[in-house]
């Protein structure tokens, strides 16, 4: 378990530097457009990597509605990510983002059929009332567009469990692979009703070198983390791996404050340590064997 959680760790962190990344291109090109562009570079570099490691051979797709959840919730999940970086302070929007491992608990109960422990009950409620605390000035600033985060933690424990079912179906990078595939489609196709719909939030304008830079980085970045984050929940349980989400709290703080000058304020910080704090209760609960969770 503990090689799963070292795992998932190194694995949120390389997603910080991504998101950063991408909120310097808040204001050049939208989060829809970049979300394309990064899967588009990370599809490339897969599709090398799996043709020079298995040949062939590594092109397979066992299990192809798994692998389109697996898909889907991704593209959800940096679609939505992405958007909220965009709109809000990193900081307000990663901790939003992080009541994902208990939608992971909640969701684990109704479509896995897992029973929902108490405690995740109880670390749900105060989960979603920091939630509350965290969103408190951004709808009034930004509207419906703070619910972008909620959405993309929606995403992400979508995939956890999705990965946890795909285990061991094939080598881990022809899953990486598959995930890609199945995302790709899904969010160029996001970026291209947003761009014709005209809101101005999903406007695309020619890009320069800069932004397709940019965009290799965050490739870069977000394909490693997902590789990392995959390798973790195939040694350690979803509900177990998905605390180590809180490593982006500190880094989306301190990136923040040190490069976009958004200090957080106060209840920012209270709803940010009440979801912190609700996650590892509902982590330290499934440690209890009579609670199922996985031993050390």
């Amino acid at each position: 378990m503990r090689a799963g959680l070292a795992l998932a760790l190194c694995g949120f962190l390389c997603l910080s530097l991504g998101d950063s990344v991408t909120k310097t291109l808040a204001g050049e090109w939208p989060g829809s457009a970049v979300a394309a562009l990064r899967y588009g570079f990370g599809l490339l570099g897969l599709i090398l990597a799996v043709a020079f490691t298995y040949g062939r051979k590594g092109f397979v797709c066992p299990r192809p509605w798994l692998q389109a959840a697996r898909g889907g919730a991704v593209a959800l999940a940096t679609f939505c990510f992405f958007m909220a970086v965009q709109a809000m302070p990193l900081a307000n929007a990663t901790a939003i983002e992080f009541t994902n491992p208990m939608l992971t608990a909640i969701f684990s109960a109704v479509l896995l059929k897992e029973r929902a422990p108490r405690a995740a009950i109880i670390a749900t409620i105060f989960a979603f009332a920091g939630v509350l605390a965290v969103l408190r000035p951004e709808v009034a600033r930004i509207g419906w567009s703070a619910g972008w985060p909620l959405l993309a933690a929606c995403g992400m424990a979508l995939l956890i469990i999705a990965n946890r079912k795909a285990a061991g179906a094939a080598p881990v990078l022809v899953m990486q692979l598959l995930i890609a595939a199945f995302a790709f489609p899904l969010l160029v196709l996001a970026a291209a009703v947003g761009h014709i719909s005209g809101a101005p939030a999903f406007h695309i304008p020619p890009p320069d070198w800069t932004i397709f830079a940019r965009c290799a980085l965050v490739a870069v970045t977000g394909t490693t983390a997902h590789l990392l984050i995959f390798l973790g929940t195939t040694k350690a349980s979803a509900p177990v791996v998905a605390p180590m989400v809180y490593v982006q709290m500190l880094a989306a703080i301190g990136i923040g404050w040190a490069v976009f000058s958004e200090a957080p304020d106060l209840m920012t910080l209270g709803g940010a340590a009440l979801i912190i704090g609700s996650g590892i209760y509902l982590w330290r609960s499934q440690r209890s064997p009579d609670l199922g969770g996985a031993p050390d």
